[in-house]
């Protein structure tokens, strides 16, 4: 048991909990510790259970999934639950709400209907500390939404941002523009070793997470501005998927 992902299902619909327990507890490295029907009860079993996965409906009532992702990603210690990495469920991948959720700290998200081992896969992702989509295609997103932020540039900049040295800079923004690390050695003639120290320390000092909150930042900050993200045809293809 203590080696299987323990998992938190937050759905205002009884029976879609019903069917996500059925499947994921027949996964033999996952268990399902509870259910919520809103996003207050999310928060609270979070902080009472904490889970190692938060399954994430957005549209809830009482309190919506992206305050409820809010409040479990960013309070700190552990009995806030703050451990605790949220996957987003959502009917529509163009939805205003996934953005504000990824903001909030969501690791990424899932469409509903999703086959599931693919859902199974997500999950184990995100357990092990990876944002859970490419990067461009939470580009994608926030360039679709650009009016749900304020002004590029005109929110606070975190204080680690001027902690960071030149090549710490430039990295952070090519990782802001989706790109991988093998993509960001290229780009700056540099082995992909190096890259992997220069985004860790690039991800403490700006306390993120993931690389979907770096994009998230990045554009927030203006660092990155809309339609300056690196979107292939395979990710454009998986967006719609």
């Amino acid at each position: 048991m203590t080696d299987r992902i323990r998992l938190v299902i937050a759905d205002d619909q009884a029976l879609l909990r019903t069917g996500f327990r059925m499947i994921l507890e027949a996964e033999r490295d996952m268990t399902v510790l509870g259910e919520a029907g809103n996003g207050e009860e999310a928060v609270a079993l979070t902080r009472r259970l904490q889970p190692d996965v938060v399954l994430m409906d957005i549209r809830m009532p009482v309190m919506d999934g992206v305050e409820a992702t809010r409040r479990i990603t960013s309070a700190p210690g552990p009995a806030s639950g703050s451990g605790s990495r949220v996957l987003i469920l959502t009917t529509f991948d163009l939805d205003e709400y996934i953005v504000q959720a990824l903001r909030a700290g969501a690791s990424g998200f899932l469409l509903k209907d999703v086959p599931p081992e693919e859902l199974a896969a997500a999950i184990r992702v995100v357990a092990a500390g990876d944002a859970l989509l490419a990067p461009s295609i939470t580009r994608r997103l926030l360039d679709r939404f650009a009016s749900t932020f304020t002004v590029p540039g005109q929110s606070q900049r975190p204080a680690g941002l001027a902690d960071l040295t030149e090549r710490e800079l430039e990295v952070f923004t090519l990782v802001g523009r989706g790109l991988s690390n093998q993509e960001i050695a290229d780009e700056l003639v540099l082995g992909e070793t190096t890259v992997k120290t220069h985004v860790s320390r690039v991800f403490s000092k700006l306390e993120l997470r993931d690389r979907v909150q770096a994009v998230v930042l990045a554009y927030e900050t203006g660092i990155v501005r809309p339609g300056e993200g690196r979107i292939t045809p395979e990710d454009e293809g998986a967006a719609r998927r």
